[in-house]
């Protein structure tokens, strides 16, 4: 089984920007790649599709490759389950933002049948899937989730994973609570160094303060 993990290593994080700054973004999208990888590596062989050269953990790989979201999987879905004549091979698609991701909510993708396994974000996006058939096209554009739903349901079965920490991305200010309470390790003790829990108005909503 194949795992991609595709992270944005130039400009990561760009809507953290009203509570992070530029070398935090990197920082903490770091920090969230590591979880995903520590998450990921029971799965099988892991690669990081990074925009630029990326230092990881010596259980993952790094391919630098600049292209857009949807060719970047379009092509690890050709050359791991496209392949004319060859053994074909389940390929996983992570995004590397999912700082909740455990190897058992991964486990639990990857056990659920179906040619095209999609695992909907909130705001209707894709934040993993499991690809079986070289016949699946991606567009991580707008609403993904119904357009892979759809593209998917063209060519073979659908599967759908309700999962809290898979569902969860990081990619709003109010998104680090979840991340501070519930992410791994090196995701929550980043958090944990700048920022504390408190309860921001008379409704009882919890944010994150700097310290």
């Amino acid at each position: 089984m194949r795992v991609v993990v595709p992270f944005d290593a130039t400009t990561p994080k760009t809507r953290l920007a009203p509570v992070l700054d530029a070398d935090e973004r990197d920082a903490f999208a770091r920090c969230m790649l590591r979880d995903v990888l520590a998450a990921a590596a029971p799965l099988g062989a892991v690669e990081v599709v990074a925009t630029s050269p990326v230092d990881v953990d010596a259980s993952a790989s790094v391919r630098v490759d600049d292209a857009p979201l949807s060719a970047v999987v379009d092509r690890a879905v050709a050359e791991t389950v496209g392949a004319e004549g060859a053994e074909r091979h389940p390929l996983v698609v992570v995004m590397a933002d999912l700082a909740l991701a455990t190897p058992d909510a991964l486990t639990r993708l990857v056990d659920t049948d179906g040619d095209v396994v999609l695992v909907p974000g909130r705001g209707v996006g894709t934040n993993a899937l499991v690809v079986r058939t070289p016949d699946f096209r991606t567009d991580f554009h707008g609403t993904s989730y119904l357009d892979h739903r759809e593209a998917a349901a063209a060519v073979g079965t659908v599967g759908t994973v309700d999962s809290f920490r898979l569902s969860t991305d990081v990619d709003e200010p109010a998104d680090l609570v979840e991340a501070f309470v519930h992410g791994g390790a090196s995701t929550r003790e980043w958090l944990a160094s700048r920022f504390e829990l408190v309860v921001g108005d008379d409704e009882g909503r919890v944010r994150l303060s700097r310290r």
